[in-house]
């Protein structure tokens, strides 16, 4: 398959595997963007990490190259609180298990942390996770408190190894409640709906970039976008062929989604 860049008018773009891999930035980032720049094509940053707030990543982006505001920037825990918003009103008490970025992200939209009367219970990935917060989140979630999770993730990479994600967690709480919970990022459509709303954009014009098909991939497939594998990160061009649903475009980096997009739009016009 291939991608018609001239029908293109926003971008969303997973971080980890695309800009970076670990501590290494990526080849042709900075360039990417003042390319968007130039073209005026909006752009949204997407991570599955509900750990870290916004303003982390936000200096993050800008430290290399990439001009992100607030706004540009979605996290499963922004994704979840904005949805949160749609469903419930503020100073519903909430439970949470996770770390700043959900905590930050719900309180400020008026959301109450109150273990003991929550009627919802927040799941993010919490690296200081302990049988007593399980054991709460099962006890508020039979009790009848909807159960809502950041994002699904069994696991994710790090230079050890893959170590439990945030998956694990809700995994744990669903086995004890018989619950399923409400997952929020992707490959639910719930954080690409969120990055058209802030783009202003249609789904079959905007393009995800990202580098893994589970979640990057079939998302944006599922919520109707174009998407656009990069060979960065943790993905082969032979599983992303193979698939059932394969993307529209394989591409060993970032630098040859801004190569082949000029060369296209520049043969075109």
């Amino acid at each position: 398959m291939t991608i018609n860049f001239s029908s293109i008018r926003a971008v969303v773009l997973d971080m980890d595997g695309v800009l970076w891999s670990g501590s290494e930035i990526l080849p042709g980032v900075p360039e990417f963007f003042a390319f968007l720049t130039r073209q005026n094509i909006p752009f949204a940053l997407a991570t599955n990490n509900s750990t870290k707030t916004v303003d982390t990543y936000v200096e993050k982006l800008n430290s290399i190259g990439v001009p992100a505001r607030p706004q540009d920037v979605i996290t499963s825990a922004i994704a979840t609180a904005d949805y949160i918003s749609r469903h419930y009103p503020p100073g519903t008490p909430v439970y949470v298990i996770g770390r700043e970025g959900i905590r930050q992200a719900l309180a400020e939209r008026g959301y109450p942390e109150d273990p003991d009367h929550a009627q919802l219970v927040v799941v993010g990935l919490d690296f200081a996770v302990t049988y007593e917060k399980l054991k709460t989140a099962t006890l508020r979630v039979r009790g009848g408190a909807d159960f809502i999770g950041t994002n699904g993730d069994l696991t994710f990479p790090t230079p050890e190894g893959l170590i439990p994600g945030n998956g694990s967690l809700l995994a744990a709480i669903q086995a004890a409640t018989d619950t399923l919970p409400v997952i929020i990022g992707k490959p639910e459509k719930a954080m690409f709906e969120t990055a058209l709303l802030r783009m202003g954009t249609a789904p079959e014009h905007t393009l995800m970039i990202g580098d893994r098909m589970q979640t990057d991939i079939t998302g944006a497939q599922r919520a109707g976008l174009r998407a656009a594998l990069v060979l960065t990160g943790t993905t082969t061009a032979e599983q992303a062929e193979s698939s059932e649903i394969p993307p529209d475009g394989i591409f060993e980096s970032l630098a040859a989604i801004h190569a082949a997009w000029e060369k296209q739009i520049g043969v075109s016009q």
